[in-house]
């Protein structure tokens, strides 16, 4: 992590205040126990990868960070405060923003519609309300600017745009709300070998910005390439916590295969 993104802590005394700190964190559908006691501690800028096979609680656990998801019991603090989610709005209140994998854009509009869908600027003509087109792309272009995202026109519509331009906007959109915490639900499937190495590209430019990034992801070679740190679930659980410096892909292929009993024989 750089010093800039280190900079951004929030701090108590000479401790280090987590961005996001969940502790005991549990979740049920049913009978099903999606999340079984999850702990996680984010600090500002930091970049954490969240992986695990299919059904391991990562999704789960992204959405109850969101505010999509009311967890059964467990604390969520945010910069030090204890806070209660109810709903997305609740997060985004507290300045969290998620990036689904379904993107969650509008093929027929342009990218800066896309940007400002919901919270367009307005301008009045004989006290009407108009939608204030010049002004939103204006605005739109110098958001991507900031992020280096790019585009050749921001009156493109989103259905002409690559996949990997389109995630690239998908996280232009989270990002230009001013996010403390994003969180990127595998940002990089299904992408071009060009159009990942630009959305990590991305990802970094973010976090340079002082914002705590969550990478959930099945490309374990985006971890290394990106995150500070990775942290790895196995039915419902966090098994293990690593830096990145500290481990590697055949321990990481260990740990989401094996669990507990794995974390307990890489450990040893």
């Amino acid at each position: 992590m750089s010093d800039e993104r280190r900079d951004a802590s929030v701090e108590t005394g000479s401790e280090p205040v987590p961005r996001v700190r969940l502790r005991g964190i549990r979740k049920s559908f049913g009978t099903t126990e999606a999340l079984r006691g999850v702990d996680l501690d984010l600090a500002p800028g930091e970049i954490l990868g969240i992986v695990g096979d299919n059904a391991a609680g990562k999704s789960t656990l992204s959405k109850v960070l969101s505010g999509a998801v009311v967890p059964d019991s467990g604390e969520i603090h945010v910069d030090g405060e204890l806070v209660h989610f109810k709903s997305p709005a609740d997060a985004q209140r507290r300045h969290i923003q998620m990036a689904y994998q379904d993107l969650s854009l509008c093929d027929t509009i342009d990218v800066a519609g896309n940007l400002y869908l919901g919270r367009e600027p307005r301008k009045h003509v004989l006290g009407v309300p108009f939608i204030d087109r010049k002004r939103m792309h204006i605005d739109a272009a110098e958001a991507l600017e900031k992020l280096d995202i790019k585009v050749s026109s921001t009156r493109l519509t989103v259905a002409n745009l690559s996949g990997g331009q389109r995630q690239s906007i998908a996280i232009g959109r989270a990002a230009s709300f001013e996010p403390r915490v994003l969180i990127l639900d595998e940002p990089t499937s299904a992408l071009a070998v060009a159009e990942v190495e630009a959305v990590l590209r991305l990802i970094k430019r973010v976090a340079d910005r002082g914002v705590s990034v969550i990478l959930i992801t099945h490309r374990l070679q985006d971890i290394f390439r990106v995150c500070d740190r990775v942290m790895v679930m196995y039915e419902g659980t966090n098994v293990a916590e690593r830096a990145i410096d500290d481990t590697n892909l055949d321990d990481l292929v260990m740990l989401i295969v094996g669990g507990e009993a794995a974390a307990a024989r890489v450990s040893a």
